[in-house]
């Protein structure tokens, strides 16, 4: 297996010193699709912001295809192909849907390119292309906006923190088979941060993140059955003194 993203000894502290990651390891292989999962204040969502840039390591590197990205910043990492997409979406007041998924792609784009890219989240481009990314969108919408935009880069390493937070059943349906269409027609490697059983079963590998550090990686049932005979429980309701 080719290794696109390596992550080797990382550790990060908040701001008044209290430990959230240390000596963490991650492994991403090119063209996979990998689930990290675990108990809440585990440390998942720290794990993606460091991989993005939005944190930086108290210590440890990254590589990305054996480039040292260590000290790159997040415009830097975005530059060289690593995409993430909020738990929250952030909204562009003045922007149009139009041009944030062409600001994504960096080139003007035909309206079937858009109708491609808005139809893999299920909206209907000619509905949504001229208004703008504001609070008149749900927030299903423009969590699916979001992940358009996403599917847009074409990034090497696309990190998507809980993408099914804040959106209804249908919604998250058709989230699932998004999902599955892009690990088919993989190009590049995904990061999906989830507690949620339907995700973690599409995925080629699940990271188990508990007490700041990776607790165990490999096949989803082998992971899952792992999850299970240690009491951690589907949904949202993983109690950190139950895991190992």
């Amino acid at each position: 297996m080719i290794i696109l993203l390596r992550l080797e000894n990382i550790s990060w502290n908040t701001p008044d010193g209290m430990p959230v990651l240390h000596d963490l390891d991650l492994t991403v292989g090119d063209g996979r699709l990998i689930v990290i999962t675990g108990p809440n204040g585990g440390g998942k969502t720290t794990l993606a912001k460091i991989i993005a840039g939005i944190y930086t390591q108290s210590s440890g590197k990254l590589y990305l295809d054996e480039r040292d990205i260590t000290d790159l910043d997040i415009t830097e990492r975005a530059r060289l192909g690593i995409s993430f997409a909020f738990q929250q979406p952030v909204r562009f007041k003045g922007i149009t849907v139009r041009k944030l998924i062409e600001l994504a792609a960096g080139e003007k784009l035909p309206l079937d390119r858009i109708c491609s890219y808005m139809s893999k989240v299920g909206l209907c481009a000619e509905e949504y292309i001229d208004r703008e990314v504001n609070s008149t969108l749900s927030g299903g919408e423009i969590k699916r906006i979001e992940i358009a935009t996403v599917l847009a880069r074409h990034s090497a390493v696309s990190v998507f923190d809980e993408p099914e937070a804040g959106i209804d059943l249908w919604s998250f349906a058709n989230l699932i088979k998004t999902f599955e269409d892009i690990r088919t027609n993989l190009n590049g490697s995904i990061i999906i941060i989830s507690h949620q059983e339907r995700i973690l079963r599409i995925a080629d590998e699940i990271a188990i993140v508990a007490g700041g550090t990776i607790k165990a990686q490999g096949k989803p049932d082998d992971m899952m059955k792992l999850l299970a005979e240690n009491n951690a429980v589907s949904g949202k309701c993983y109690r950190q003194e139950e895991m190992f």
